[in-house]
């Protein structure tokens, strides 16, 4: 296991396993994680000599003086819906009336999952940037989601965090209107760090997400990745089918947790998300641009 931090000084690396969390630089293109067949090995033979001013709380967390990018470059983001069952039962009582309900029972059930674009470079934002919420929407709340990480030939290789940022009124009027809900300018945040792995989390670790407004929490809540329906392995495997990421991608596996209907997000609004034990992935909320 590593982690990776992208920054605006480069790549680095570190490992959990390290109680001196040192961090060391790596000489490598962000996209040659995603095209090697071992990511990890390569990583570590282009590990520069180990940063003294790592520690074991900064690990996960970020690179000290340097300034977090965004984890993409040339992937692409997609994301899957309607994996947990807190999620079917919400999009169905959204989309009651625009009599579309049935449809998430159904793709809840179904062999083939729900799978959609989510973003790229341009719509993805870095830890510690603001997230956005549509300035034509009124009912807008941000979705905790473990997000996979996969190579060019398909193989999970790591994991991260994810916040799919969703206009739940614009989905709710229609569901063919998902795209113009789940893809705008600061959709979607990933980190704070690219764990990674051999395989995804296990089942027990938790997801958890905590919004604060003017100092004071106003919605707190956890799940844990047993509620996910849906294997993490099938997800990429139907992503891939007559598809292909030359620079691989990452997949949101969809989110357990949804505030009640009466929450909506505000400027200003700082959203928390924490995957298990790693550092959580924090980003303040700002308004969109004018309709």
């Amino acid at each position: 296991m590593l982690y990776v931090h992208r920054t605006d000084e480069g790549i680095f690396i570190a490992d959990p396993t390290d109680s001196s969390g040192a961090l060391r630089p790596c000489a490598v293109e962000w996209d040659a994680i995603f095209r090697a067949g071992d990511p990890v090995a390569m990583l570590e033979k282009a590990a520069g000599a180990r940063d003294a001013r790592g520690d074991a709380a900064q690990a996960g967390a970020g690179v000290p003086g340097k300034r977090a990018l965004p984890l993409v470059d040339r992937q692409e983001v997609w994301a899957a819906g309607v994996t947990y069952f807190r999620s079917r039962t919400a999009r169905m009582e959204e989309s009651e009336t625009a009599g579309g309900g049935s449809f998430y029972d159904r793709v809840y059930e179904a062999a083939r999952p729900e799978l959609f674009f989510k973003g790229n470079a341009r719509t993805v934002v870095a830890p510690g940037r603001p997230v956005r919420i549509r300035a034509d929407a009124t009912w807008n709340v941000p979705e905790p989601e473990l997000v996979l990480a996969a190579n060019a030939a398909g193989r999970i290789i790591g994991y991260t965090a994810g916040n799919d940022m969703s206009s739940r009124d614009i989905e709710g009027e229609n569901p063919l209107y998902l795209p113009q809900a789940k893809v705008y300018d600061g959709s979607c945040a990933l980190g704070p760090v690219l764990v990674l792995a051999d395989s995804p989390p296990d089942k027990p670790t938790t997801i958890r997400l905590e919004i604060t407004r003017d100092g004071s929490v106003v919605f707190a809540d956890e799940t844990t990745l047993a509620e996910l329906k849906r294997d993490p392995e099938e997800l990429v495997s139907y992503l891939f089918r007559d598809q292909t990421f030359p620079d691989g991608c990452y997949l949101m596996t969809g989110t357990g947790i949804v505030p009640d209907d009466s929450f909506s997000l505000r400027p200003g609004d700082e959203v928390s998300i924490r995957l298990g034990d790693l550092p959580p992935l924090v980003n303040t909320v700002e308004q969109g641009g004018a309709v």
